[in-house]
């Protein structure tokens, strides 16, 4: 009897209580303010710590944020403020033009198979997001000073994740058309089409729009308590972040990129087997597969690992510095902007011959390719290592 006593009160005799009940506050509760179990990553005193540096509201000024000093330091070192924007610089200084004259040369190819189109939307994508990344490299390089309004921090960070989306499922629908051209030509012949390139492309775009719509629909500019720093979308308040952010940032990391990688997985695949039985006949179009799939994996799986980790919640001490690695592997997956470019247009020997074409006739590179030979690209039926 005496065991069974200390059993049942023996928790409430260490001041520990049981789960959802209050207990008798102990000299133990009681710590300093800058305190943490993590020796200074936790959160803002008030609640259990949550990454993506989590700011407590200031008790004067809604619009104002208290973050911790280790999360500060985090947040404004040297991979947030120089690593970050030198990659969206390289994004938008070889993105840019690289994709601008791609999506030239393609919108003017006569005739247009059901390739180009996927690929011009794949351009427009890799476009759009260069475009959209000139505010974010501003704001880094001012130390995440964001000058623009609250307005401008929504539409730019919509901007972002929605076109660095839409990119991904457009890859996504290429390599489906890619799969079915390769792996499948003689089907191909009644499935690959304009009006199945047209759903694909209306339905990544959509799909894309539908994700990043709840990025603005959220206040996301707070400026740093004792500083001159307005942040944009990078120290949140706590509790939108639990309420809030977290599902919706895991519906994008899980249906923007997990289901579109396994598509890709599972199509490149089944191409490279296609391919692999066929001897070396198709060497290169195996290369170029295979390139195409660790490029996707390469540049979108780190961002997204670290997305979900991010938001998992797995402890108040397991991933403080979490945030701080995922801002550079975000933009790392704007590189792939860069390469898309030189993957699936620069790569054929056709749409090189299309540019060169293109430059030397001047504005009308559709009616120069032509004349050139623009009637050497392969049939949808028939297997080649060309992606148009």
């Amino acid at each position: 009897m005496r065991w069974l006593l200390l059993l049942l009160l023996g928790p409430r005799a260490l001041g520990l209580g049981l789960a959802g009940s209050p207990r008798t506050p102990s000299l133990y509760d009681e710590a300093p303010e800058d305190s943490s179990p993590a020796g200074g990553d936790g959160g803002p005193r008030g609640g259990p710590f949550q990454r993506s540096f989590p700011g407590q509201r200031s008790a004067n000024d809604s619009g104002v944020l208290e973050l911790p000093e280790r999360q500060r330091a985090l947040l404004l070192g040297w991979p947030v403020t120089r690593l970050v924007p030198a990659l969206y610089g390289l994004a938008v200084a070889v993105g840019l033009p690289a994709n601008a004259l791609a999506l030239w040369v393609l919108a003017a190819r006569r005739p247009r198979p059901p390739s180009a189109l996927l690929l011009m939307n794949l351009a427009a994508a890799d476009l759009l997001l260069g475009l959209a990344l000139p505010p974010r490299l501003a704001y880094h390089a001012r130390g995440l000073r964001w000058p623009f309004g609250e307005a401008a921090c929504r539409l730019s960070v919509a901007a972002l994740y929605g076109h660095m989306y839409a990119s991904l499922l457009l890859l996504a629908a290429v390599s489906l058309d890619r799969y079915l051209a390769l792996a499948r030509p003689l089907r191909a012949r009644a499935l690959r089409g304009r009006p199945l390139a047209a759903g694909l492309c209306a339905a990544a775009w959509v799909a894309a729009a539908a994700l990043a719509l709840p990025l603005a629909l959220q206040r996301q500019s707070f400026r740093l308590a004792g500083s001159d720093r307005t942040v944009c979308h990078d120290a949140l308040p706590g509790d939108a972040q639990a309420a809030y952010w977290r599902p919706a940032f895991a519906c994008l990391a899980l249906l923007g990129c997990c289901a579109p990688l396994l598509a890709m997985l599972l199509c490149h695949a089944a191409t490279l087997r296609a391919l692999a039985a066929d001897g070396a006949r198709y060497g290169r179009a195996r290369r170029l597969t295979a390139l195409v799939l660790a490029s996707a994996v390469a540049f979108f799986a780190p961002s997204n690992a670290l997305l979900l980790l991010h938001y998992s919640d797995p402890g108040p001490d397991a991933w403080g510095p979490l945030y701080a690695a995922y801002l550079p592997c975000l933009a790392l997956s704007c590189l792939n902007s860069c390469v898309d470019p030189f993957v699936y247009y620069y790569v054929s020997a056709e749409f090189r011959h299309r540019v060169r074409a293109a430059l030397r006739w001047g504005a009308r590179p559709g009616v120069a390719a032509s004349a050139a030979g623009a009637d050497s690209g392969p049939s949808s039926g028939t297997r080649s290592s060309s992606l148009l």
